[in-house]
């Protein structure tokens, strides 16, 4: 059985790490694993590879940035030689980039079966490049693995036969409880000289947030009520890094004293960063889903969430990216004496096992 798997952006990392460990304990299974190079830098991409103890790809597209266009059609013109080659039972694709998309397509047109891990989530904002790219790669799939219940009502919804879809768990959960105990053992805190449980830390990459100098200036004013309680933590993406200078916000940065840029981490610094503080504001949808494992509040800086688990977990607070709904939302969790967060079903370390029983089970009957 020859499974051609696919990674292009960080978030994809975590997802293939325990899908590449658990493949190497069927014999029968031949994994290639394929890296389009949508994130080439050293922190966004080797050094992830390096902590999660990730193979290093097998192949590697070297494509690099470029519009959301461009850079779908260079990973499809790149991607079928790979394919024609290797002729793959199966094409495995994650999450929602745009190396998602590109390779589904590629299998599809080439007649190989696609399966596709964390189906089903929708924001029901078509104006978010991600959707675009999880609608249709659903659309196309032989195979979806789904992380929560809503997935799996939205497929159905969306006419997939129930035949194809799989309940599995979430295997962004499998890698951070692999990685708890070594997280714990970083020293981020004493080099940033950090308190446990006083901080709180922010992302920001959305191009709807970090491309829209207004939307991107209500973000920052409540930013800054909330460095004047405590420092903010601010490991800053490559694109936002760009914006907050070409938008002329480095001046106004400055004046924040309690807001401390930082180049971005590895995973394991991350993680020791986000487990100990106060409170996490982020447009990312993986980290909604860690602070839920970890128990810490998360503040979703957006309108909408493709997670809805993590909210009615009671972690999640959706806040919009309102200034004052930012601040009330943040206030309100500082009120709050602790959270009473119920883990989501199946997110328990063993999402990646029940990924390979099922394409071992289902692969000779496709």
């Amino acid at each position: 059985m020859k499974i051609v798997n696919v990674v292009g952006a960080r978030p994809n990392f975590m997802k293939i790490g325990p899908l590449m460990a658990e493949f190497v304990k069927h014999p029968h299974i031949e994994a290639i694993l394929v890296h389009t190079g949508q994130h080439y830098d050293e922190k966004m991409s080797e050094l992830f590879f390096r902590q999660l103890e990730i193979p290093e790809p097998d192949i590697n597209l070297e494509v690099g940035s470029a519009s959301h266009t461009v850079q779908t059609a260079e990973i499809m013109k790149r991607f079928e030689p790979v394919v024609l080659e290797h002729k793959p039972d199966v094409i495995l694709v994650v999450g929602d980039v745009n190396s998602t998309i590109a390779c589904g397509l590629v299998a599809v047109k080439s007649g190989v079966k696609l399966a596709h891990v964390e189906a089903g989530l929708r924001s029901f904002d078509r104006s978010m490049p991600e959707e675009i790219n999880r609608v249709l790669t659903d659309s196309i799939s032989d195979l979806l693995f789904c992380t929560e219940q809503s997935g799996i009502d939205n497929l159905l919804h969306e006419g997939i036969p129930q035949e194809k879809i799989f309940f599995v768990g979430n295997v962004m959960i499998d890698t951070l409880l692999k990685n708890k105990g070594k997280a714990d053992d970083s020293n981020i805190l004493n080099q940033l000289n950090l308190d446990n449980n006083d901080f709180a830390v922010v992302t920001l990459h959305r191009p709807s947030n970090v491309d829209n100098v207004i939307v991107f200036n209500q973000i920052l004013d409540a930013l800054e009520v909330i460095q004047n309680d405590m420092p903010v933590i601010f490991p800053v993406h490559p694109r936002t890094h760009r914006n907050l200078y070409s938008m002329s916000l480095g001046n106004r940065i400055d004046a924040m004293t309690g807001l401390r840029l930082l180049d971005p981490l590895g995973y394991l610094d991350f993680l020791k960063l986000m487990s100990s503080a106060k409170i996490v504001l982020t447009d990312s949808g993986g980290i909604q889903e860690e602070t839920t494992i970890l128990g810490i509040p998360c503040l979703t800086l957006r309108e909408n969430t493709e997670r809805p688990v993590t909210v009615t977990s009671g972690s999640n607070h959706v806040a919009s990216t309102e200034t004052v709904k930012i601040v009330e939302a943040y206030r309100k969790i500082l009120n709050e004496d602790s959270l009473d967060i119920d883990t989501p079903p199946l997110w328990d370390g063993h999402a990646a096992e029940r990924i390979v029983q099922v394409l071992v089970n289902k692969l000779l009957v496709l």
